[in-house]
C-alpha cells in the first residue's frame, strides 16, 4: 500500500467516524435532554435560555411515577402484554419456520407469499376489521386482545426470519438425528433451537419492541385505564390546560429502559442473528 493510499484510507475513516459522531449526537440529544428535563421542575423545563444543567435537581419526577398506582398498572400491562406475544410469537415462529426449512409441501410458495405480503399492509388500514372482528369475538378491552392482535403482525417477520436463519444450518444435523432413531422435534429442540439462539434472541428481542411501543392498536382496542398499557398510559399524562413535563419526560426514559437494557444484554446475539439469517450458505 502506498503513502498516498495509506492517507486516503485514514481521511475516509475519519470522515465515517465523524459522520457517525454526529449522527449519534443527532439521534442521543432528544433522550439526553429527556433525561435532564425528568430532573427539572416544570418551570425550569421552559427557561429561557435553557440549563443544561439544572438548579434544582429532584427527583419528585420518578417518586410520582413509581408511588402513583395506576401509572404501574401500564407499566406491568406493557410487560404482560409485550412477554406474552414475544413468548408465542417465538413457539409460532420456531415450529412454521423449522417446516418451512426442511420441508416441502404443496401450497409453500403461496403459503410464503402471503407471509410475506402481510408484511406489506399498513396497519393503520386495518384499525376498522380488528375492531370489528375483536367486538364480536368478545375480546374488547382484554389483554387476550391485544396479544392475539400483536401477534398477528409479529409472527410473519419472525417466520421469515427464524426460516432464512434455518436454511443456514446443515441438513446434515437432522439426517444425523434420525439415524439415532429420534424424530424431527428431538431434532429440532435438541439440535437445531441451541444452534440457532442468536436468531431466536434477535427475533425475540425485535417482536418484544415491536409490542411494548405499539400505540394504535392499543388506544384502539382498550377502554378502561386497567388494560392500557405504557404508550396510552404516556400520552394520557398530557391534559387539556396542562401538563407535568418532566413527570412525563421521567415516565418516558422508564418506558425506553427495558428495551434498552435488552438491546445491551443482547445485543451481540441480535446483530448476530440479523447478520447470520440474512444470507444463504
Amino acid at each position: 500500500m502506498t503513502t498516498t493510499t495509506a492517507q486516503r484510507t485514514r481521511v475516509q475513516r475519519a470522515g465515517v467516524l465523524a459522520a457517525l459522531t454526529v449522527a449519534a449526537a443527532v439521534a442521543g440529544f432528544p433522550v439526553a435532554w429527556m433525561l435532564i428535563s425528568s430532573f427539572k421542575t416544570n418551570t425550569e423545563v421552559f427557561a429561557y435560555p435553557p440549563r443544561i444543567i439544572t438548579k434544582g435537581f429532584s427527583l419528585d419526577a420518578y417518586t410520582a411515577v413509581l408511588s402513583d398506582p395506576t401509572k404501574l398498572r401500564f407499566f406491568l400491562n406493557s410487560y404482560l402484554v409485550a412477554l406474552s406475544v414475544t413468548l408465542v410469537t417465538l413457539v409460532v415462529a420456531v415450529l412454521a419456520a423449522y417446516a418451512f426449512s426442511r420441508y416441502e409441501f404443496r401450497g409453500k410458495g403461496l403459503v410464503t407469499t402471503v407471509i410475506i405480503g402481510v408484511q406489506a399492509v399498513p396497519p393503520i388500514t386495518l384499525i376498522i376489521p380488528y375492531f370489528s372482528l375483536i367486538v364480536a369475538l368478545g375480546l374488547y378491552n382484554s389483554y387476550l386482545g391485544l396479544i392475539l392482535t400483536y401477534t398477528v403482525f409479529t409472527v410473519p417477520y419472525a417466520v421469515i426470519m427464524m426460516t432464512s436463519y434455518f436454511d443456514t444450518l446443515p441438513r446434515e444435523l437432522d439426517e444425523a438425528v434420525k439415524v439415532d432413531g429420534a424424530g424431527p422435534l428431538t431434532a429440532l429442540f435438541r439440535i437445531l433451537v441451541p444452534i440457532a439462539l442468536p436468531g431466536i434472541v434477535s427475533v425475540g428481542v425485535y417482536t418484544f419492541m415491536i409490542a411494548w411501543n405499539e400505540y394504535l392498536f392499543a388506544l384502539t382496542l382498550t377502554q378502561t385505564t386497567d388494560r392500557r398499557t405504557l404508550p396510552i398510559g404516556i400520552q394520557l399524562l398530557l391534559g387539556q390546560t396542562t401538563q407535568n413535563w418532566s413527570e412525563l419526560m421521567a415516565m418516558s426514559l422508564l418506558g425506553i429502559l427495558p428495551v434498552l437494557v435488552l438491546f445491551l444484554l443482547f445485543q451481540r446475539w441480535f446483530i448476530g442473528g440479523l447478520t447470520s439469517g440474512a444470507v444463504k450458505s
